[in-house]
């Protein structure tokens, strides 16, 4: 295995932020691109989505982060069981108000690990990282805080209380804690009701704002916000 020592550790529980699940420690010079295509084309052999890749640090201290979950088909069938599980048993998982399994990343222990030697091992034959400067490894479920990054991530989790930054200031705001009402494939509409923006504003007419209406094309970053 390259000379690869593993190190294993598990963070994870149904309700933490970001479970780390697998740390490996090997050689690297990175094309993420393709680091990003060989991690869901390993994670799809698992019944597991890719949520993000991310890469960070410089020449001494460089991580590379992979976040996964249960495919669609795996969750569904997740929910099911847990449904199951509660009309037979009052001793059931207790969830957030506004969480659902599917909305949980459902990733195990033996996910990770499993995940975390096969993209190894294919990093290796098909020689995607080239270099020697060393790096960390870490696989992890995306967390309650997840990222959302599209309007399809912005659909699933309608109803999910979402943080989101814009890029250019809307009603003089360009932070925003709302539930996440509807959207198309341009926009999002956040109720405010239940979280009021970020940073207050004394602009004309904000106080009374019961939604607001953010272009995709406008949104820096959004993520849910953990409701527990």
């Amino acid at each position: 295995m390259s000379g690869r020592k593993p190190t294993f550790y598990l963070l994870q529980t149904w309700f933490s932020q970001n479970a780390d699940c697998f740390v490996w420690k090997t050689t690297m010079a990175l094309d993420l691109d393709q680091i990003r295509s060989t991690a869901a084309r390993v994670a799809a052999s698992h019944g597991l989505d890719v949520v993000d890749v991310e890469f960070h640090g410089g020449a001494k201290h460089r991580l590379l982060r992979v976040f996964i979950e249960k495919n669609a088909q795996e969750r569904a069938r997740l929910a099911a069981l847990a449904a199951e599980s509660a009309a037979q048993t009052e001793d059931s998982l207790k969830l957030p108000e506004h969480a659902s399994l599917d909305q949980l990343a459902g990733v195990t222990h033996e996910d990770c690990e499993r995940f975390s030697q096969d993209f190894g091992t294919v990093i290796d034959v098909e020689e995607l990282i080239p270099g020697s400067s060393e790096y960390t490894l870490e696989v992890s479920s995306p967390g309650l805080d997840r990222k959302l990054r599209s309007a399809e991530d912005f659909a699933r989790f309608r109803g999910s209380l979402a943080k989101v930054q814009t890029l250019a200031p809307v009603a003089g705001n360009r932070h925003w804690l709302g539930r996440i009402q509807n959207g198309s494939a341009t926009e999002i509409v956040l109720a405010l009701s239940e979280g009021k923006p970020r940073k207050d504003t004394k602009k004309a007419g904000a106080e009374e704002t019961k939604t607001v209406t953010l272009a995709l094309a406008n949104i820096e970053k959004a993520n849910l916000e953990p409701e527990i």
